[in-house]
């Protein structure tokens, strides 16, 4: 395993930027996001990865394939239009070469992410909205397939199922993966996300190779107002890394280690600050002891 940077890490940086700053601390590899690839261009953004002799890591990233539960028409046209961006996103990590495209599948259908629950239009079958998330997958692995993609179905924290994730564990996203080739479909494993699962260990070896992505940060404690930005470097939170990491490689992954951190004060702070101290925690907190 190597290190690598996530893109949000350092939000500020433009896909030009993060390029250069992998390359200036010896880096071999980086996570975009669709949105800096959009912004540099897709071409450009492929050029500066190449040129640079970096591999892309991961691509963030597809999903969001629940809004189909919705009733009537109104979750026909979403469900389409949720299937026709997830294609380009397919498209796009194919251009990038990326190891592979992370997928947030979407929470219950008709909450937005971090807003207020809607006076109407929105539905609590969360049995109904997984159902969406696999009728979506036979759609998409097929395509994804075709063009060398592995989508990675990444479970996130419980706290995230109403708007972002209504895949919570490990287990779940993996029993998703399995009616597919491993090269079509994988999983994530996200500290933040699953250092709290009692059945992490047993789901990560079961999970094998399709492990496609290690992604790393700390869950920081009390979290922030704002849960989605309570990621903390490495060594500032409550998980013990090192076991986690352990189980991985043991399970066969020798893929890269991803460091994504959402965090206000990490986003505030020098970002080549950021990448050093994110290459000492790595080593420090992350890797298994000699």
């Amino acid at each position: 395993m190597s290190l690598s940077l996530n893109q949000w890490t350092t939000r500020r940086w433009s896909v030009a930027e993060a390029v250069d700053g992998c390359v200036r601390h010896g880096l071999e590899a980086i996570g975009l996001w669709r949105e800096k690839v959009a912004e540099q261009g897709l071409a450009e953004s492929v050029k500066l990865v190449r040129a640079a002799g970096l591999r892309v890591s991961s691509l963030c990233r597809g999903g969001f394939l629940t809004a189909g539960g919705l009733p009537g028409e109104e979750g026909r046209t979403a469900f389409a239009r949720a299937l026709e961006d997830n294609r380009r996103a397919i498209d796009e990590a194919a251009e990038l070469s990326a190891a592979c495209l992370v997928m947030v599948v979407g929470g219950l259908p008709g909450v937005r992410p971090g807003e207020a629950l809607p006076a109407g239009g929105f539905t609590r079958d969360l049995s109904g909205a997984r159902e969406q998330v696999a009728e979506a997958l036979a759609e998409l692995a097929p395509y994804a397939g075709e063009r060398g993609v592995k989508l990675a179905l990444e479970p996130l924290h419980p706290i995230y199922c109403p708007d972002r994730a209504v895949l919570s564990t490990l287990g779940q996203a993996l029993e998703l993966s399995l009616p597919y080739p491993q090269e079509q479909v994988g999983v994530v494993v996200d500290t933040f996300h699953v250092w709290w699962d009692p059945r992490l260990f047993e789901d990560v070896a079961r999970a094998g190779r399709r492990i496609a992505s290690y992604q790393v940060c700390d869950y920081l404690h009390p979290l922030p107002e704002d849960v989605l930005l309570g990621r903390g470097m490495m060594g500032d939170g409550v998980i013990d890394f090192r076991p986690i990491t352990q189980a991985v490689l043991a399970a066969g992954y020798t893929g890269d280690v991803e460091v994504e951190i959402f965090n206000a004060d990490v986003w505030a702070a020098d970002p080549d600050e950021v990448v050093a101290t994110m290459r000492a925690r790595y080593e420090d907190v992350v890797l298994p002891a000699p």
